[in-house]
């Protein structure tokens, strides 16, 4: 049975990967997983965010790509060594920090695919999207990770288990087992998608093949990270279920 969380959205499905960025203009950029980038993904009219989460130094959930600040900042530290206060300070100018609680409350409409990047999250974030889960998708590489988040939030309360999406693992084992002809149910069994690269250095993740076994099995399948519109017309035509975008507004345009 299809999970809430694909009922009455667009399909295929098109999710702001960490927002929708901005640059442009002679202010501050706004940066990835912010408040504004946010707002930006969903003024451009688009139903589903990708995001991820780890946890600072007072235990707060923030949404946060990176294990430190050095990409975005310039600042070595690691997010877990920086109280939430600072970290929203340093934030605040371009695009505003969120709690993955405050995420949700300020966008209600939204859906959430939110990526655990680290263990100490995994238990945080359960209890926060618990009375949520109709409109989340959790996921990380760790398959015991994201089994874990899962379980965290059903423990929490929820009343509906969230969507899930498969760890490096599971990718691998559909991928070799789709090649072989043979059934990847067991694998697919507890996930509403996988979510995947076209390639892998010189590997092909997205086969004919793949894509035919997911679909079997009702598993959508997601191809991350597509900016180019050729790239999205041309994985849409092959039948895939979403894209991973940094421009949510060219794919949205590539998709009208």
């Amino acid at each position: 049975m299809t999970h809430p969380y694909f009922a009455r959205t667009r399909h295929p499905r098109i999710l702001a990967h960490r927002g929708l960025t901005s640059t442009r203009g002679d202010g501050p950029a706004v940066w990835e997983n912010t408040a504004a980038a946010f707002a930006a993904a969903h003024a451009a009219g688009a139903e589903y965010v990708e995001t991820d989460c780890r946890v600072t130094a007072d235990g707060d959930v923030v949404l946060f790509h990176d294990e430190t600040l050095a990409r975005l900042a310039g600042d070595e530290r690691r997010v877990d060594e920086v109280r939430t206060m600072e970290l929203a300070e340093i934030l605040a100018p371009h695009g505003g920090l969120l709690t993955v609680t405050e995420m949700l409350e300020i966008f209600p409409d939204t859906r959430f695919n939110i990526d655990v990047k680290s263990d100490a999250a995994v238990d945080p974030v359960g209890r926060s999207v618990a009375a949520h889960t109709h409109r989340v998708l959790l996921t990380s590489f760790s398959e015991g990770r994201r089994r874990r988040a899962v379980e965290a939030a059903m423990a929490a309360g929820a009343s509906l288990r969230p969507a899930t999406s498969a760890g490096k693992a599971s990718m691998v084992q559909v991928r070799l087992l789709s090649a072989l002809r043979l059934s990847p149910g067991r694998v697919l069994r507890d996930l509403d998608a996988l979510q995947i690269p076209e390639r892998y250095g010189a590997v092909r993740v997205l086969t004919p093949a793949l894509l035919r076994a997911a679909h079997r099995h009702d598993t959508e399948i997601h191809v991350w990270t597509i900016n180019d519109p050729d790239a999205m017309r041309r994985l849409l035509d092959l039948g895939v279920d979403g894209l991973v975008t940094d421009h949510a507004d060219v794919a949205l345009a590539a998709l009208a």
